[in-house]
């Protein structure tokens, strides 16, 4: 008799309980903003007992460099107009292109914030007016690409707009010294990172083929997707009826199969330069040597940097982090690769794992240095 006296009265008390329920990160009670009078039209505004919350963010990308800073806008207001302000958090968070959850970038409650992970103490709010939740993002990194959300919450109810965040930079194809279609998605990735970029996404990767980037070989892209650009029509890269374009090897089993990698690489705080030195070198007497003059041997994503933004130019085949061999060329000309109209790319020399080559450093602040020995690298290949 008892046990069901007890479960009655737990039944009762369970029924009288109001249960608070969770959005966006929050717990919410009803009492804050009166009760369970506002609702959402559904169609990207929220109403409050007939005031309706409307979230602006930019319709148009935003472009910054790394290394940069950059606001990301974001502002909101009621309609009609409210008398008193109300109680509102923000969230910002950015949506991943790699299929993996949204990461948590900042909360802020009044003058309360928080931020997380890679963006903590990258971040804060500018709050120029009562009715601003812009998000400042400062030394922007290559994975801070991509699209943001602000949300405004406002009570039980939110609302959100959405902010893209480009990085200037070159997105190019890479494949280890080994030789290619030797990296899973994983390896791929890991490769980027160690030659100072990021995988590159598929939007990059077309505006970089609009761009004039054509490539034969296939290459992981960061939605696990396999594509390969072509502005040429030929026989070896899907034949010379087929339309040029982004060609797609569609989604691949990530651990699985391998292919090459398509990196992207924005600009640098440092630059590159050719070091001059009396003697040929091996690698290891590159990396030595680059040490000594206070630098570090360049990664390939810096040398394409360079070349990108630096418009590097030099016709002499160098070492690179990677123990590859490459020269960047912006202006065609004899015995330093194809010399079609437009052709201005970073080209690859052989005999890279035991010849004697030039080196290049990449270091904070120096002079460019004067050429020291001219080489004739294989025509016809890019980086």
């Amino acid at each position: 008799m008892r046990l069901v006296v007890a479960a009655v009265v737990m039944l009762q008390l369970l029924v009288g309980c109001r249960a608070i329920p969770f959005y966006n990160g929050f717990y919410y009670d009803h009492i804050q903003n009166g009760d369970d009078n506002s609702t959402g039209n559904g169609n990207g505004e929220v109403h409050f007992n007939g005031v309706k919350l409307i979230v602006k963010t930019p319709e148009d990308a935003l472009f910054a460099h790394r290394g940069g800073n950059i606001i990301l806008p974001c502002h909101f207001h009621y309609e009609p107009k409210l008398e008193a302000p109300r109680k509102i958090r923000i969230k910002w968070s950015k949506l991943n292109q790699d299929n993996t959850k949204d990461s948590d970038v900042l909360v802020a409650m009044g003058l309360k914030h928080r931020s997380f992970g890679e963006f903590r103490g990258r971040v804060h709010l500018q709050v120029k007016g009562p009715q601003e939740a812009s998000l400042v993002i400062s030394d922007l990194r290559l994975e801070d690409y991509g699209k943001y959300k602000c949300e405004v919450i406002d009570g039980l109810e939110d609302e959100s707009g959405i902010v893209e965040l480009e990085l200037r930079g070159v997105v190019f194809p890479y494949q280890p010294h080994r030789g290619r279609y030797k990296l899973n998605y994983h390896e791929a990735k890991k490769a980027c990172e160690g030659q100072d970029s990021m995988m590159a996404s598929f939007d990059q990767l077309f505006q970089a083929w609009e761009e004039g980037l054509d490539w034969c070989n296939a290459g992981w892209v960061l939605d696990g997707t396999v594509q390969y650009p072509i502005t040429l029509s030929r026989e070896p890269c899907g034949g010379k009826a087929t339309a040029p374009g982004v060609r797609s090897y569609g989604e691949r089993h990530k651990q699985l199969h391998q292919f090459d990698v398509f990196c992207f690489s924005s600009s640098l705080k440092g630059k590159v330069y050719y070091l001059e030195h009396p003697d040929k070198l091996n690698f290891e007497e590159a990396k030595a040597a680059c040490q000594e003059d206070g630098a570090e041997i360049a990664k390939v994503g810096q040398l394409y940097a360079a070349w990108k933004f630096a418009n590097l130019d030099r016709c002499d085949a160098a070492w690179l982090a990677d123990g590859s061999v490459r020269y960047p060329i912006s202006s065609p000309r004899p015995n330093c690769g194809p010399l079609e109209p437009g052709e201005a790319q970073i080209r690859r020399a052989s005999g890279c794992s035991s010849t004697d080559m030039d080196i290049s450093g990449h270091v904070d602040v120096t002079e460019a240095r004067p050429n020291i020995l001219a080489s004739v690298p294989e025509t016809g290949q890019l980086a």
